[in-house]
């Protein structure tokens, strides 16, 4: 059950108060004309409104209260809805409201006095202009107040947005550094071992010393590019002891690819897939997680199929999906292209393209040892 508000409470109290005040007045002096309950329920309808309306409530209220002293018969306790609502004007912004209306209902007490059914003296007169002084200047205190502390919540984050703004600026500098580090290091080292492998290959026969040094040349070279290539990687995996480092990926934990799809795949698994070599279970690996991102991203279904299968010396990965929507573009796309030189570089083969009863299959055939020549 929702709790209501503090100014709803308030509101109810100061409407609890006037209408015990009038009962109490009605009980002592009997009522004595029709403003006597007009202007009362006037008074406490315009406090109801005041949060939603508080210049039109401000009006209603003061001229309920500015008729009801000089006029009314009876002496209930009216002035506290003034009180409240020239606060809220205030504090709501509309001071210059305030200020008039507050005015207004003082001048309009004032002049009452010479026609009303009962005066305002003058120490009532002056403690109700202190009243209405005060409530139009607390109004104010409370709104700038919270102005301030709306500015000082603003000024905080804008300082954390600076913050990791900068942060971000940092590393994404530290990350282009790196990079060039190892494009010079690897670009200049790889290079040279490919200068001197040439070298060493036309002149092993005629001129076996040269190829002997510069095969030497080879393994000192490649010694320095693989230290190098540690250092970097080694500042780039910096993490804290006690961070957990995430398991590389592999199809012995297809589930857990299977999960950050978001998809409902059925899986049929064959064949050991923990034993697969590194580079095939890697490539195998991506080219499942590309597959079933295509089918989230553009086949228009939830569902799909999986089957990887162990055999043959090969690795076979199925993806097919019956949606409306169609991933097939020719080989042009990124997604299969990244997968089809996936497969070609380790010798297989990768076709994608629409079902004949509808939706999309990919399917790779993954060697599990490379071609002596090196597909590329």
């Amino acid at each position: 059950m929702r709790r209501p508000s503090s100014s709803t409470v308030v509101s109810l109290v100061t409407i609890a108060a006037v209408l015990a005040g009038t009962f109490l007045a009605f009980a002592n002096d009997g009522p004595s004309n029709v403003l006597d309950v007009v202007l009362p329920v006037l008074a406490c309808g315009g406090l109801l409104a005041r949060e939603r309306f508080p210049v039109a409530a401000l009006i209603v209220v003061t001229v309920s209260v500015a008729a009801y002293y000089p006029y009314a018969g009876l002496d209930g306790p009216l002035l506290v809805t003034l009180f409240v609502t020239l606060y809220t004007a205030a504090d709501r912004g509309h001071l210059t409201a305030a200020i008039a209306t507050g005015v207004a209902a003082l001048l309009a007490m004032g002049l009452g006095e010479t026609g009303g059914i009962r005066h305002v003296d003058d120490s009532m007169f002056i403690s109700i202009t202190g009243w209405v002084v005060a409530s139009i200047a607390f109004g104010g205190v409370t709104r700038n107040r919270r102005a301030y502390l709306s500015e000082a919540r603003q000024h905080a984050l804008d300082a954390l947005l600076t913050k990791e703004e900068e942060a971000r600026r940092r590393a994404s500098e530290e990350r282009l550094r790196i990079a060039r580090e190892l494009h010079d290091v690897l670009g200049h080292n790889i290079s040279m071992i490919n200068v001197q492998a040439s070298a060493a290959l036309h002149g092993i026969r005629k001129r076996p010393e040269e190829a002997e040094t510069a095969l030497r040349t080879i393994k000192d070279t490649s010694k320095e590019t693989l230290r190098e290539l540690r250092t970097t990687l080694g500042v780039l995996r910096q993490v804290d002891e006690d961070a957990p480092v995430a398991p590389a990926d592999s199809l012995a934990r297809v589930d857990v690819l299977v999960a950050a799809s978001g998809l409902k795949v059925r899986t049929d698994l064959s064949g050991p897939l923990d034993t697969l070599p590194t580079e095939v279970d890697l490539a195998a690996t991506r080219i499942v997680r590309e597959a079933l991102t295509n089918v989230s991203r553009h086949s228009g279904t939830e569902h799909a199929s999986l089957a990887i299968s162990n055999e043959a010396g090969h690795v076979i990965i199925t993806v097919e999906d019956d949606g409306p929507g169609a991933t097939y573009d020719g080989g042009s796309g990124f997604g299969i292209q990244g997968m089809r030189e996936r497969a070609t570089a380790l010798g297989g083969t990768l076709e994608a393209g629409p079902r004949p009863e509808g939706g999309f299959r990919v399917t790779a055939r993954l060697p599990l040892t490379q071609p002596t020549n090196g597909a590329r």
